[in-house]
């Protein structure tokens, strides 16, 4: 499988719900997820494999389904880069949006794989308000 195509696949299992040691299967144990200010996260986050997982959990929760609408996959070396609609139906409020609500965004993110395996993800998120 080519990386646009692991990284579509990628994609579609988050929508899925993956989460927690589910990751596994993605990412490299040396993984490392940036994430750039953003309307939600204003510092930033930088995190290992662990605390990825611990995100995704909390994020399964928040949550009741996710969609990807990929707009551009770009192949440079073995860094895909992906141009990104993000749409979310919240399970619970989050800030001024209810439950049953949804959070949109837009970004860029960069997925540099070793070995088939995710091992650095840097994403630059532009969320609606």
């Amino acid at each position: 499988m080519d990386l646009i195509q692991r990284a579509k696949a990628y994609l579609i299992a988050i929508e899925n719900g993956l989460s927690g040691d589910e990751l596994d299967d993605w990412y490299a144990p040396d993984a490392e997820q940036i994430e750039y200010p953003n309307l939600y996260m204003p510092k930033g986050a930088v995190r290992n494999l662990d605390e990825l997982k611990q995100a995704s959990i909390a994020g399964s929760k928040l949550m009741k389904k996710q969609e990807f609408i990929l707009k551009h996959a770009h192949l440079s070396g073995a860094t895909v880069i992906l141009e990104l609609v993000w749409v979310a139906t919240l399970a619970m409020p989050a800030g001024p949006i209810p439950a049953g609500g949804q959070m949109k965004a837009h970004f860029a993110q960069f997925l540099e794989f070793k070995k088939g395996k995710i091992f650095r993800q840097r994403t630059y998120d532009c969320f609606e308000s």
